[in-house]
């Protein structure tokens, strides 16, 4: 977690192969999983939020890789001690996009 924004962005660009002004946010953890750092790119400089679990650890989804993409409010269950992966989903409606037909996703 002694990483900042140059190095955190150089991790990005070289270890996720993802561009870091992109404006999705970038989240890392550290070994012992109570602490998070998020860098972002805010119009016109990086910035980084940090955040230390006194108690807990962080729980991120399950993956093969180092990366894990997430929807705002995995992020948001992330950040206030959910475990999204135990949590059920219900069925939603999405529309597949290019096609009118409508499917059920879970």
């Amino acid at each position: 977690m002694r990483r900042s924004f140059d190095s955190l962005a150089e991790v990005v660009r070289h270890s996720l192969d993802a561009e870091p002004m992109s404006g999705h946010l970038f989240v890392f953890r550290n070994k012992a999983q109570d602490c998070v750092k998020v860098l972002y790119w805010d119009k016109d400089g990086y910035a980084i939020w940090y955040k230390r679990l006194e108690r807990g650890k962080f729980e991120l989804p399950s993956s093969a890789g180092a990366s894990v993409e997430m929807t705002s409010a995995d992020f948001s269950m992330l950040l206030h001690g959910f475990d999204a992966s135990k949590l059920k989903r219900q069925e939603r409606y999405t529309r597949k996009s290019g096609f009118a037909d409508a499917s059920v996703s879970k």
